[in-house]
């Protein structure tokens, strides 16, 4: 599958305009190992080292899409690896928006800060995520890239009032991504979509 083949297939499924634009704007081919840049526009998920992946496009699109993304946010990716999602995400909250990611693993996030050096508005932290990003917070949106158990509620309490928090929940072989979303302190499952799997979230 080529790029423009997969954006039709994207498009097909429903997706907006702006996130289409992202993945056109985007090249997941600069995000990947040298010998898998063939398979760049496949929609599938593919490793980049340290026995991590990039996910599957329309498992990224579908995250992006339950978190109603709108310019000028403030974003939070937990689990940020390649650095991939985050590029999409600036390229839809634009420039007046900030991007934070945080990755654990070293190498990861060193490969990320190259990939994003053009990208004024996306700061990137090699640490763990378990705690969130409590110096930058609040944040208008919260999307964690890995399999939980639960959400910590100190994640949580790092939502901005109507903000959003997408993250794939469940045991370790299938999650559902879910988005909750927090309205004067409480805490409501806004969507549920069962049947995806992600690489595990490090606690600790």
């Amino acid at each position: 599958m080529n790029k423009q083949a997969l954006i039709n297939s994207l498009k097909q499924k429903g997706f907006s305009r702006r996130i289409l634009n992202a993945f056109e704007k985007v090249k997941r081919e600069n995000f990947i190992p040298d010998k898998l840049k063939k398979y760049a526009y496949e929609d599938t998920a593919l490793p980049i080292g340290e026995a991590q992946t990039i996910s599957q496009p329309y498992t990224i699109a579908m995250m992006l899409s339950m978190l109603e993304l709108k310019k000028g946010q403030k974003v939070l990716e937990l689990g940020s690896g390649c650095g991939y999602v985050l590029a999409l995400i600036s390229e839809i909250v634009g420039d007046k928006g900030r991007v934070y990611g945080i990755e654990r693993i070293k190498e990861l996030a060193e490969k990320s800060k190259n990939n994003l050096k053009d990208y004024k508005n996306i700061v990137s932290y090699n640490q763990n995520g378990s705690k969130g990003l409590k110096e930058k917070a609040p944040f208008d949106r919260i999307l964690i890239s890995a399999a939980c158990e639960k959400i910590s509620k100190t994640i949580q309490n790092q939502l901005k009032d109507n903000g959003i928090l997408v993250a794939p929940v469940g045991s370790r072989y299938e999650q559902t991504l879910v988005a909750i979303k927090k309205i004067k302190n409480n805490y409501t499952i806004k969507e549920e979509i069962p049947g995806f799997v992600f690489v595990p979230f490090i606690e600790g």
